[in-house]
Order: structure tokens, then C-alpha cells, then sequence
């Protein structure tokens, strides 16, 4: 008996070290010389900037930190979406005064409407995409943030399965509609199967499959102007392992994104410590080596790539000062 059990946590530990030793190899080596910004980089804001707790002292203050950075996009929360896809004006109160201010204090950058909803894809509760009504008032709350001055809509639907075909349908509708309106069709992407097939397994054992396909990443980087990897939640507990889980994400993501799209790789800017996230091993610095290691090995001289960082209420001066020396330089 003990042998059959010591066997069969061998069978299961084995392929898990295998893969963290694959990760923490794939961390070593030196980045090529510039791989570093190509000023396309973009920042996650919190809700505070539309619904009248900021002044233009925080407008001045925020145009103060983005200088001299690479940010040029800036994904201003302004939902949720209801779960029938509708969106109040009352969401976004301030944003007809915010977006001139920012342009106004910092020229050059792009403010997107960042929107999201929580999907019915593991339970009752949710956005059903499923349901054309439901597509339709997605396209309409697009329509109208549009015509609050956004110059792009931001979109993070999660949990959302590999495979989904109603989520690449509302993008073509969602592509036909910002293009007319010369306007940025922006997506938060989970991450890729770090093994083939690896959401299959994790769903079937865990009901929440978290990862996408390389193949469906690529059908959705190739329907949008600009994709935003969540690489952060990785479930890994040391900074070198950290920095080669996201080295082979930027790989994998540059793999199938074209040339036309923006790929930005996420950066944890936040602090906490949870099942999934562990603050002292997912660093800014140990993103920015993976993501510049990826870069290198992959398409170095890549035009349309940045970071993105998540999120400006939960950074702290050494997150902002990392991604300055390391990235910005």
C-alpha cells in the first residue's frame, strides 16, 4: 500500500517539478538590448476618476507620474456592465470633465472606458453572452461611452472559456463599430496554456479551466486593436519562477499575436497574498526580466508591444520605481 501511494504521488509530482524547473531555467539569461519600452505601455485606473472623488490637483499629480514613463493608454474603470449589458450614464459621472483634463495635463495619452462583468460561465449569476439582447446592449453601452469622449472601450469579461465563440462574435460586432468611429477595440486576456491543453485539464478538475488555448488567444488578438495579458495570479510561489512563467507567456502571446495589434503583458502592481497570488513572489521587477527575457527570444525588434500596469490605487513608489530603471530606463 505504501508503495502504490508513494508511486502515485510520484506520478503527480513529477510533471509539476518538471514544469517548475522548465520555468525557472527559462528565467536565466540576459535580455537583448532594447527590449525595453517602445512608449505603448498603459495603466489600469480605478473607479475614483469618473464618479468625482478626483480634482484636478489628482489630474496634475497623475500627468507629474506618467511623465517620462512609456504610458500612452489609460483604462479608466467605468462600469461594470449590468448583466444584461446595459450601462447608466450615472456609472461614469465625471468622465465628460476627466478626459479633457488628462489630455489637457498629459497630451498624447489615449483614455479608454475600461468595462467588465463578471460571466455566467461557472455559475447562475452573470453575463449570459450567449443571448444576442444581451450582445446587443454591450454594442449600445459601447455607442454611448463613445460619445462621452472615450477614445476606446476596454473590455475584461471573466471568467471567460477558451473556445468562447459568442465573445468572438461580440467583437466583430464591437471591431465594425469602434473602427467607425475611429475609436481603440482594447481586451484584458487570460492567460495561455502553459502546457497543451493544460485548461482542459484544470477545468475538468477544478471546474474553472483559467487559461485559454495559444489558438484561441490568437483568434481574439487578431480581432481587437490592442490585448492586455492578466499575467499576474499565477498560482507561483518564487520570484525566479514568477519571472519564467511570464517569460513564456510574452513567447506564447507573441507567438499568435500579428503585428497589427498592440500586446501588452500585465504587471502587478497590488499587494496582496491569496490563494493564486503571492505578493513577495510576483514583483514588478521579476515581470519586467520575464517579459523583456520573452521579448528577446521571441521578436525583439517587435514594434506594437508594452506592459500594462495593474492597478494605480494599490502601487506603491518601488512598484513605479521598478518599472522606471528596469523598463522605462
Amino acid at each position: 500500500m505504501r508503495r502504490t501511494v508513494a508511486a502515485a504521488l510520484l506520478a503527480l509530482l513529477l510533471p509539476l517539478l518538471t514544469a517548475e524547473t522548465a520555468l525557472r531555467v527559462n528565467y536565466t539569461g540576459t535580455p537583448k538590448p532594447g527590449t525595453t519600452t517602445r512608449h505603448q505601455d498603459a495603466l489600469w485606473l480605478g473607479h475614483a476618476w469618473v464618479d468625482g472623488r478626483k480634482s484636478e490637483r489628482d489630474v496634475q499629480a497623475l500627468a507629474r507620474r506618467l511623465k517620462d514613463t512609456g504610458v500612452r493608454d489609460l483604462y479608466i474603470h467605468s462600469g461594470p456592465l449590468e448583466h444584461d449589458g446595459t450601462l447608466p450614464d450615472s456609472a461614469y459621472p465625471k468622465a465628460r470633465w476627466l478626459i479633457p483634463a488628462l489630455h489637457r495635463a498629459a497630451p498624447g495619452v489615449r483614455v479608454q472606458a475600461w468595462l467588465g462583468d463578471k460571466l455566467a460561465s461557472e455559475g447562475p449569476e452573470g453575463m449570459r453572452l450567449d443571448r444576442s439582447a444581451t450582445r446587443a446592449a454591450i454594442l449600445a453601452s459601447t455607442r454611448r461611452v463613445l460619445a462621452a469622449g472615450f477614445e476606446g472601450v476596454h473590455f475584461d469579461l471573466e471568467p471567460l472559456h477558451s473556445g468562447d465563440r459568442d465573445y468572438l462574435a461580440l467583437l466583430d460586432d464591437l471591431r465594425v463599430l469602434t473602427h467607425a468611429r475611429h475609436a481603440v477595440l482594447s481586451v484584458a486576456a487570460h492567460q495561455i496554456d502553459p502546457l497543451p491543453a493544460f485548461h482542459s485539464f484544470w477545468g475538468a478538475t477544478t471546474g474553472h479551466p483559467k487559461w485559454w488555448s495559444q489558438s484561441f488567444f490568437g483568434q481574439v488578438a487578431r480581432r481587437v486593436d490592442q490585448i492586455a495579458v492578466m499575467s499576474y495570479d499565477t498560482m507561483q510561489p518564487l520570484q525566479s519562477l514568477y519571472g519564467g512563467y511570464v517569460a513564456q507567456q510574452t513567447s506564447l502571446a507573441l507567438e499568435v499575436t500579428p503585428d497589427t495589434t498592440d500586446l501588452l503583458m500585465g504587471l502587478p502592481f497590488y499587494h496582496e497574498n491569496r490563494f493564486g497570488h503571492w505578493a513577495h513572489a510576483e514583483t514588478v521587477p521579476a515581470a519586467v526580466r520575464g517579459v523583456r527575457l520573452g521579448l528577446s527570444r521571441t521578436d525583439a525588434d517587435r514594434v506594437r508591444f508594452g506592459v500594462a500596469l495593474y492597478v494605480d490605487f494599490a502601487a506603491t513608489e518601488a512598484d513605479w520605481r521598478a518599472y522606471e530603471e528596469d523598463w522605462v530606463r
